[in-house]
Protein backbone atom coordinates (compact mmCIF):
# COMPACT_ATOMS: atom_id res chain seq x y z
CA UNK A 1 0.00 0.00 0.00
CA UNK A 2 2.71 2.49 0.92
CA UNK A 3 4.46 2.04 -2.84
CA UNK A 4 1.55 2.12 -4.12
CA UNK A 5 0.04 5.29 -2.59
CA UNK A 6 4.01 6.49 -3.24
CA UNK A 7 3.37 6.58 -7.18
CA UNK A 8 -0.25 7.99 -6.94
CA UNK A 9 1.95 11.13 -5.07
CA UNK A 10 4.49 10.99 -7.74
CA UNK A 11 1.43 11.11 -10.48
CA UNK A 12 -0.26 14.31 -8.42
CA UNK A 13 3.29 16.00 -8.67
CA UNK A 14 3.55 15.51 -12.59
CA UNK A 15 -0.35 17.60 -12.38
CA UNK A 16 1.41 20.31 -10.16
CA UNK A 17 4.33 20.71 -12.51
CA UNK A 18 2.18 20.90 -16.02
CA UNK A 19 0.99 24.28 -15.55
CA UNK A 20 4.32 25.97 -14.18
CA UNK A 21 6.29 25.60 -17.29
CA UNK A 22 2.99 26.13 -20.19
CA UNK A 23 2.97 30.33 -19.69
CA UNK A 24 6.23 30.55 -19.93
CA UNK A 25 6.62 29.19 -23.06
CA UNK A 26 3.43 29.90 -24.52
CA UNK A 27 3.81 33.83 -23.66
CA UNK A 28 5.91 35.02 -26.84
CA UNK A 29 3.12 33.83 -28.48
CA UNK A 30 0.11 35.03 -26.33
CA UNK A 31 1.61 38.45 -25.97
CA UNK A 32 1.86 39.00 -29.96
CA UNK A 33 -1.81 37.58 -30.45
CA UNK A 34 -3.71 39.62 -27.58
CA UNK A 35 -1.07 42.66 -28.73
CA UNK A 36 0.39 43.05 -25.89
CA UNK A 37 4.05 44.26 -24.41
CA UNK A 38 6.49 41.64 -23.56
CA UNK A 39 6.70 42.79 -19.64
CA UNK A 40 3.25 41.85 -18.70
CA UNK A 41 4.35 38.00 -18.93
CA UNK A 42 5.39 38.91 -15.21
CA UNK A 43 1.98 40.02 -14.22
CA UNK A 44 0.17 36.79 -14.82
CA UNK A 45 3.52 35.05 -13.42
CA UNK A 46 2.82 37.27 -9.94
CA UNK A 47 -0.77 36.44 -9.71
CA UNK A 48 -0.27 32.95 -10.03
CA UNK A 49 2.17 32.47 -7.31
CA UNK A 50 0.37 35.01 -5.12
CA UNK A 51 -2.34 32.90 -4.81
CA UNK A 52 0.37 29.99 -4.09
CA UNK A 53 2.07 31.86 -1.69
CA UNK A 54 -1.09 32.69 0.38
CA UNK A 55 -2.51 28.92 0.08
CA UNK A 56 1.04 27.78 1.31
CA UNK A 57 1.02 30.34 4.47
CA UNK A 58 -2.23 28.28 4.86
CA UNK A 59 -1.97 24.93 4.21
CA UNK A 60 -0.80 23.61 7.48
CA UNK A 61 -4.25 24.82 8.87
CA UNK A 62 -5.89 22.84 5.47
CA UNK A 63 -4.30 19.95 6.61
CA UNK A 64 -5.13 19.70 9.49
CA UNK A 65 -8.68 20.40 8.93
CA UNK A 66 -8.96 18.22 5.85
CA UNK A 67 -6.30 15.67 5.56
CA UNK A 68 -3.40 15.68 2.72
CA UNK A 69 -5.28 13.71 0.63
CA UNK A 70 -8.49 14.85 0.02
CA UNK A 71 -6.51 18.53 -0.12
CA UNK A 72 -4.83 17.33 -2.79
CA UNK A 73 -7.26 15.69 -4.83
CA UNK A 74 -9.70 18.56 -4.42
CA UNK A 75 -6.74 21.11 -5.75
CA UNK A 76 -5.71 18.92 -8.51
CA UNK A 77 -8.94 19.42 -9.72
CA UNK A 78 -9.17 23.35 -9.21
CA UNK A 79 -5.59 23.12 -11.36
CA UNK A 80 -7.51 21.51 -13.86
CA UNK A 81 -10.26 23.44 -14.80
CA UNK A 82 -8.25 26.63 -14.56
CA UNK A 83 -5.96 25.36 -17.29
CA UNK A 84 -9.17 24.51 -18.88
CA UNK A 85 -10.25 28.34 -18.55
CA UNK A 86 -6.98 29.61 -20.04
CA UNK A 87 -7.47 27.26 -23.27
CA UNK A 88 -10.78 29.06 -23.64
CA UNK A 89 -10.00 32.76 -22.45
CA UNK A 90 -10.96 35.72 -24.96
CA UNK A 91 -8.95 38.36 -23.33
CA UNK A 92 -5.47 38.93 -20.98
CA UNK A 93 -8.16 40.13 -18.06
CA UNK A 94 -9.48 36.58 -18.04
CA UNK A 95 -6.25 34.64 -18.01
CA UNK A 96 -5.17 37.28 -15.19
CA UNK A 97 -8.32 36.17 -13.05
CA UNK A 98 -7.56 32.61 -13.83
CA UNK A 99 -4.76 32.79 -12.36
CA UNK A 100 -5.96 32.98 -9.01
CA UNK A 101 -7.00 29.75 -8.65
CA UNK A 102 -4.07 28.38 -10.78
CA UNK A 103 -2.12 29.53 -7.90
CA UNK A 104 -4.10 28.67 -5.31
CA UNK A 105 -4.55 25.03 -5.92
CA UNK A 106 -0.76 24.60 -6.46
CA UNK A 107 0.04 26.37 -3.26
CA UNK A 108 -1.56 23.45 -0.94
CA UNK A 109 -0.43 20.62 -3.51
CA UNK A 110 3.07 21.81 -3.13
CA UNK A 111 3.31 22.12 0.69
CA UNK A 112 1.16 18.79 1.84
CA UNK A 113 2.82 16.58 -0.27
CA UNK A 114 6.48 17.98 0.19
CA UNK A 115 5.55 17.75 4.12
CA UNK A 116 3.86 14.51 3.70
CA UNK A 117 6.64 12.79 1.75
CA UNK A 118 9.54 14.62 4.08
CA UNK A 119 8.06 12.91 6.96
CA UNK A 120 6.99 9.50 5.73
CA UNK A 121 9.86 8.26 3.00
CA UNK A 122 13.31 9.09 2.46
CA UNK A 123 15.81 11.43 1.09
CA UNK A 124 15.72 8.93 -2.44
CA UNK A 125 12.05 9.17 -2.61
CA UNK A 126 11.83 13.13 -1.60
CA UNK A 127 14.43 13.46 -4.93
CA UNK A 128 12.58 11.03 -6.66
CA UNK A 129 9.10 13.40 -6.20
CA UNK A 130 10.34 16.25 -7.67
CA UNK A 131 11.66 14.41 -10.72
CA UNK A 132 8.04 13.50 -11.10
CA UNK A 133 7.73 17.39 -11.29
CA UNK A 134 10.17 17.63 -13.69
CA UNK A 135 8.33 14.73 -15.79
CA UNK A 136 5.58 17.71 -15.33
CA UNK A 137 7.43 20.67 -16.55
CA UNK A 138 8.80 18.93 -19.44
CA UNK A 139 5.88 17.97 -20.51
CA UNK A 140 3.86 21.09 -21.14
CA UNK A 141 6.66 23.26 -23.37
CA UNK A 142 7.44 19.86 -25.15
CA UNK A 143 3.07 19.71 -26.56
CA UNK A 144 3.30 23.30 -26.96
CA UNK A 145 6.38 22.42 -29.41
CA UNK A 146 3.65 19.93 -31.58
CA UNK A 147 1.15 22.20 -31.24
CA UNK A 148 3.48 25.17 -32.90
CA UNK A 149 5.03 22.33 -35.43
CA UNK A 150 1.44 21.38 -36.52
CA UNK A 151 0.32 24.84 -37.49
CA UNK A 152 -2.43 24.66 -34.14
CA UNK A 153 -1.77 27.72 -31.71
CA UNK A 154 -1.04 28.11 -27.78
CA UNK A 155 -5.29 27.45 -26.94
CA UNK A 156 -4.63 23.53 -27.96
CA UNK A 157 -1.34 23.16 -25.94
CA UNK A 158 -3.77 24.45 -22.87
CA UNK A 159 -6.11 22.15 -23.75
CA UNK A 160 -4.43 19.54 -24.00
CA UNK A 161 -2.70 20.06 -21.41
CA UNK A 162 -6.11 20.42 -18.88
CA UNK A 163 -7.40 17.00 -20.25
CA UNK A 164 -3.91 15.58 -18.74
CA UNK A 165 -4.53 17.68 -15.23
CA UNK A 166 -8.08 16.30 -15.11
CA UNK A 167 -7.09 12.47 -15.40
CA UNK A 168 -4.54 12.92 -12.93
CA UNK A 169 -7.39 14.25 -10.76
CA UNK A 170 -9.47 11.50 -11.00
CA UNK A 171 -6.21 9.40 -9.86
CA UNK A 172 -5.70 10.88 -6.81
CA UNK A 173 -9.68 11.11 -6.12
CA UNK A 174 -9.76 7.31 -6.66
CA UNK A 175 -7.24 6.84 -4.05
CA UNK A 176 -8.32 8.59 -1.11
CA UNK A 177 -8.92 4.86 0.63
CA UNK A 178 -5.35 4.46 0.37
CA UNK A 179 -4.11 6.99 2.48
CA UNK A 180 -5.71 5.61 5.14
CA UNK A 181 -4.84 1.92 5.02
CA UNK A 182 -1.10 3.23 4.14
CA UNK A 183 -1.34 4.98 7.37
CA UNK A 184 1.40 4.66 10.18
CA UNK A 185 0.85 4.57 13.89
CA UNK A 186 4.99 5.40 14.65
CA UNK A 187 4.81 9.40 12.99
CA UNK A 188 2.92 12.75 14.00
CA UNK A 189 -0.56 12.15 12.74
CA UNK A 190 -1.64 15.15 10.84
CA UNK A 191 -4.14 16.16 13.59
CA UNK A 192 -0.77 16.93 16.04
CA UNK A 193 0.24 19.24 13.31
CA UNK A 194 1.40 22.92 14.67
CA UNK A 195 0.99 25.96 13.08
CA UNK A 196 2.99 28.60 13.01
CA UNK A 197 2.90 32.45 11.86
CA UNK A 198 6.20 33.40 9.73
CA UNK A 199 7.20 35.76 12.69
CA UNK A 200 6.82 32.79 14.84
CA UNK A 201 9.08 30.64 12.29
CA UNK A 202 11.42 33.30 11.89
CA UNK A 203 12.38 32.96 15.29
CA UNK A 204 13.83 29.34 15.32
CA UNK A 205 17.16 29.15 14.12
CA UNK A 206 17.88 28.48 10.51
CA UNK A 207 14.85 29.16 9.43
CA UNK A 208 15.99 32.15 7.92
CA UNK A 209 18.63 30.99 6.49
CA UNK A 210 16.42 28.26 4.65
CA UNK A 211 14.21 31.02 3.17
CA UNK A 212 17.41 32.41 1.71
CA UNK A 213 17.91 29.30 0.06
CA UNK A 214 14.26 28.51 -1.32
CA UNK A 215 14.27 32.39 -2.59
CA UNK A 216 17.55 32.26 -4.30
CA UNK A 217 16.80 28.77 -6.15
CA UNK A 218 13.27 29.27 -7.39
CA UNK A 219 14.66 32.73 -8.58
CA UNK A 220 16.97 30.99 -10.86
CA UNK A 221 14.66 28.38 -11.53
CA UNK A 222 11.67 30.48 -12.68
CA UNK A 223 13.38 33.36 -14.39
CA UNK A 224 14.83 30.64 -16.90
CA UNK A 225 11.55 29.11 -16.99
CA UNK A 226 9.80 32.18 -17.90
CA UNK A 227 12.06 34.10 -19.56
CA UNK A 228 14.07 31.83 -21.61
CA UNK A 229 11.91 30.74 -24.17
CA UNK A 230 12.13 35.15 -24.98
CA UNK A 231 15.39 35.11 -24.40
CA UNK A 232 16.49 32.81 -26.79
CA UNK A 233 13.89 34.28 -29.94
CA UNK A 234 14.78 37.77 -28.79
CA UNK A 235 18.04 37.92 -28.08
CA UNK A 236 19.62 35.13 -29.83
CA UNK A 237 17.60 34.62 -33.04
CA UNK A 238 15.89 31.25 -32.18
CA UNK A 239 12.23 30.56 -33.53
CA UNK A 240 9.48 30.20 -31.66
CA UNK A 241 9.17 26.63 -31.81
CA UNK A 242 13.21 25.87 -31.65
CA UNK A 243 13.19 27.98 -28.30
CA UNK A 244 10.20 25.79 -26.77
CA UNK A 245 12.32 22.65 -27.77
CA UNK A 246 15.19 23.93 -25.69
CA UNK A 247 12.90 24.93 -22.63
CA UNK A 248 12.05 21.47 -23.21
CA UNK A 249 15.63 19.96 -22.52
CA UNK A 250 15.85 22.56 -19.55
CA UNK A 251 13.47 20.99 -17.91
CA UNK A 252 14.84 17.83 -18.81
CA UNK A 253 18.03 18.97 -17.32
CA UNK A 254 16.31 20.03 -13.94
CA UNK A 255 14.37 16.30 -14.32
CA UNK A 256 17.56 14.37 -14.52
CA UNK A 257 18.83 16.47 -11.78
CA UNK A 258 16.60 15.50 -9.29
CA UNK A 259 16.31 11.91 -10.76
CA UNK A 260 20.75 11.28 -10.20
CA UNK A 261 19.83 13.16 -6.72
CA UNK A 262 17.56 10.64 -5.90
CA UNK A 263 20.25 7.39 -6.47
CA UNK A 264 23.09 9.72 -4.58
CA UNK A 265 20.83 9.86 -1.86
CA UNK A 266 21.39 6.98 -0.77
CA UNK A 267 25.43 7.40 -0.84
CA UNK A 268 25.44 11.04 -0.27
CA UNK A 269 24.43 14.17 2.49
CA UNK A 270 21.81 15.93 0.88
CA UNK A 271 24.04 19.31 1.43
CA UNK A 272 26.87 17.16 -0.32
CA UNK A 273 24.59 16.58 -3.16
CA UNK A 274 23.54 20.58 -2.79
CA UNK A 275 27.08 21.50 -3.02
CA UNK A 276 27.87 19.55 -6.47
CA UNK A 277 25.20 20.48 -7.82
CA UNK A 278 26.13 24.32 -6.82
CA UNK A 279 29.04 23.85 -8.73
CA UNK A 280 27.36 22.23 -12.07
CA UNK A 281 25.13 25.54 -11.39
CA UNK A 282 27.72 28.23 -11.25
CA UNK A 283 29.76 26.74 -14.24
CA UNK A 284 26.54 26.95 -16.59
CA UNK A 285 26.06 30.59 -15.75
CA UNK A 286 29.67 31.37 -16.24
CA UNK A 287 29.43 29.92 -19.87
CA UNK A 288 26.25 31.68 -20.63
CA UNK A 289 27.46 35.14 -19.45
CA UNK A 290 30.42 34.37 -21.10
CA UNK A 291 29.05 33.24 -25.01
CA UNK A 292 26.67 34.70 -27.32
CA UNK A 293 26.39 31.70 -28.96
CA UNK A 294 22.69 30.31 -29.81
CA UNK A 295 24.01 27.21 -29.27
CA UNK A 296 26.12 27.74 -25.92
CA UNK A 297 23.03 29.03 -25.00
CA UNK A 298 20.75 26.18 -25.48
CA UNK A 299 22.93 23.84 -23.95
CA UNK A 300 23.74 25.57 -20.14
CA UNK A 301 20.40 26.16 -19.82
CA UNK A 302 19.91 21.94 -19.79
CA UNK A 303 23.11 22.62 -17.25
CA UNK A 304 21.39 25.08 -15.49
CA UNK A 305 18.29 22.67 -15.09
CA UNK A 306 20.69 19.59 -14.09
CA UNK A 307 22.08 21.90 -11.29
CA UNK A 308 19.79 23.50 -10.06
CA UNK A 309 17.37 20.67 -9.92
CA UNK A 310 18.57 18.93 -7.11
CA UNK A 311 18.00 22.36 -4.50
CA UNK A 312 14.77 22.30 -3.79
CA UNK A 313 13.70 18.53 -3.11
CA UNK A 314 16.74 18.23 -1.04
CA UNK A 315 15.99 21.31 1.04
CA UNK A 316 11.98 20.12 2.01
CA UNK A 317 13.57 16.92 3.05
CA UNK A 318 16.01 18.50 5.25
CA UNK A 319 13.44 20.99 7.06
CA UNK A 320 11.53 17.65 9.62
CA UNK A 321 14.96 16.44 10.22
CA UNK A 322 16.41 20.06 11.25
CA UNK A 323 13.04 20.94 13.17
CA UNK A 324 10.69 18.31 13.74
CA UNK A 325 8.32 16.97 12.21
CA UNK A 326 5.17 18.66 14.23
CA UNK A 327 6.53 21.80 12.69
CA UNK A 328 7.40 20.63 9.61
CA UNK A 329 4.17 21.51 7.82
CA UNK A 330 4.22 24.71 9.20
CA UNK A 331 7.80 25.32 8.36
CA UNK A 332 7.69 24.02 4.89
CA UNK A 333 4.61 26.14 4.07
CA UNK A 334 6.52 29.33 5.73
CA UNK A 335 9.27 27.85 2.59
CA UNK A 336 6.82 27.53 -0.15
CA UNK A 337 5.38 31.32 0.66
CA UNK A 338 9.32 32.40 0.22
CA UNK A 339 9.67 30.56 -2.70
CA UNK A 340 6.66 31.52 -3.78
CA UNK A 341 7.70 35.24 -3.19
CA UNK A 342 10.55 35.00 -4.93
CA UNK A 343 8.97 33.25 -8.17
CA UNK A 344 6.35 36.09 -8.11
CA UNK A 345 9.04 39.40 -7.72
CA UNK A 346 11.92 38.34 -9.51
CA UNK A 347 10.37 37.38 -13.09
CA UNK A 348 8.73 40.45 -12.76
CA UNK A 349 11.52 42.44 -11.59
CA UNK A 350 13.84 40.72 -14.54
CA UNK A 351 10.42 42.39 -16.86
CA UNK A 352 10.79 45.49 -15.66
CA UNK A 353 14.59 45.50 -16.03
CA UNK A 354 14.74 44.43 -18.95
CA UNK A 355 12.53 47.53 -20.18
CA UNK A 356 15.57 49.46 -20.18
CA UNK A 357 18.59 47.39 -20.44
CA UNK A 358 17.28 44.31 -23.18
CA UNK A 359 17.51 40.90 -22.28
CA UNK A 360 21.51 40.76 -22.65
CA UNK A 361 21.26 40.79 -18.80
CA UNK A 362 19.70 37.54 -18.62
CA UNK A 363 23.00 35.22 -17.13
CA UNK A 364 24.18 38.25 -15.03
CA UNK A 365 20.53 38.45 -13.19
CA UNK A 366 20.95 34.48 -12.60
CA UNK A 367 24.11 34.90 -11.07
CA UNK A 368 23.37 37.65 -9.27
CA UNK A 369 20.95 34.92 -7.08
CA UNK A 370 23.22 31.65 -7.67
CA UNK A 371 25.89 33.85 -5.09
CA UNK A 372 23.83 34.39 -2.60
CA UNK A 373 22.36 30.95 -3.07
CA UNK A 374 26.01 29.59 -2.15
CA UNK A 375 25.75 31.54 0.83
CA UNK A 376 23.09 30.30 1.96
CA UNK A 377 24.33 26.57 1.59
CA UNK A 378 27.62 27.59 3.43
CA UNK A 379 25.34 29.39 6.31
CA UNK A 380 22.84 26.09 6.75
CA UNK A 381 26.36 23.57 6.95
CA UNK A 382 27.34 25.77 9.64
CA UNK A 383 24.08 25.81 11.52
CA UNK A 384 23.55 21.94 11.21
CA UNK A 385 26.22 20.50 10.05
CA UNK A 386 28.25 19.74 13.54
CA UNK A 387 24.86 18.59 15.05
CA UNK A 388 22.29 17.03 13.01
CA UNK A 389 22.67 13.61 13.18
CA UNK A 390 20.71 13.03 9.48
CA UNK A 391 21.89 9.57 8.07
CA UNK A 392 22.70 10.02 4.33
CA UNK A 393 19.61 7.73 3.93
CA UNK A 394 17.32 8.10 6.34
Amino acid sequence: MVTLLLLVIYIAFIGLGIPDSLFGTAWPVIYTEFGLPVSLGGVITAITFVGTTVSSLLSSRLIKRFGTAKLTAICTLVTALSLFGFAHSGSFIVLLLLAVPLGLGAGSIDTGLNNYVASHYNASQMSFLHCFYGVGVTTSPFILSLVFKNGANWRTGYGAASVIQFAIAAVVFASLPLWKKAGRNDEVSESDIKSLSVIEASRIKGVKTMWLLFVCTCAIELTVGAWSSTFLVENRGASAELAARTVTFYYLGMTLGRFLSGVLARKLHSRTIMSIGAAILGIALILLVLSDNAIVAMVTLFLIGLGNGPMFPNLNYLTPKQFGEEVSAALIGTQMAFANLSIVITPLLFGFIVQFTGLSVFGFYLLFFFVFLIMGIVMNRRQFGSRDALRKDS
